[in-house]
């Protein structure tokens, strides 16, 4: 019985992942150019943009880690791959989050709870991309400082969305290289599978 087998080339793929990105550049010039009625439909885009990178990051993982499986390198080639691939994942999430709070109005959306004077606050609201990075980077590592508190239904979603997205991508990370270590003899170079 003749049996083809499939085996993707994956060597350009990372290269592809910044894609994920585009929704927020083109909601970005959404607001530069219709901002009436990008502020009236705000709540929306927000709720659309939270239902987009859970099930993107999803599904991007499933099937990275699929064609992944089917590569033809040795087996500790394709987990440093996809060591790669996942820190290439964290940081496009906490890039999308950060960009999504940036374009929403950081300020808008989080409440700066620590006891700091008005010229602190200040110097820190002139930084908003910044301060969204921060807020993103927090959020997915679980850290959860408390100095930002969010201010609306959908920031709660989103802050929510983010940190178990960064959970599972732990656990999962954390699976694979239980993985790898117990089947080290596999890893081995040198020894055929």
């Amino acid at each position: 019985m003749l049996s083809i087998s499939y085996r993707p080339n994956l060597t350009y793929t990372p290269l592809l992942l910044p894609l994920i990105l585009l929704p927020l550049i083109g909601e970005g010039m959404w607001k530069h150019y219709y901002p009436a009625f990008f502020i009236d439909k705000k709540e929306i885009f927000l709720t659309i943009n939270i239902i987009y990178i859970v099930i993107t990051r999803l599904a991007l993982l499933d099937t990275m880690l699929f064609l992944f499986s089917r590569s033809k390198r040795a087996l500790h080639i394709t987990l440093i791959r996809i060591v790669g691939l996942y820190l290439e994942i964290t940081l496009i999430t906490i890039s999308y989050f950060a960009i999504m709070f940036y374009i929403f109005d950081v300020f808008h959306l989080f409440h700066y709870s620590a006891d700091i004077a008005a010229a602190q606050l200040a110097t820190i609201k002139q930084h908003e991309l910044l301060v969204a990075f921060y807020i993103s980077s927090e959020l997915f590592t679980t850290l959860g400082m408390g100095d930002w508190v969010p201010q609306s239904l959908n920031a709660m979603m989103a802050v929510s969305s983010e940190v178990i997205l960064g959970v599972i991508q732990a656990g999962v990370f954390m699976a694979i290289i239980i993985y790898a270590h117990q089947n080290k003899e596999i890893l081995a170079p040198g020894r055929k599978r």
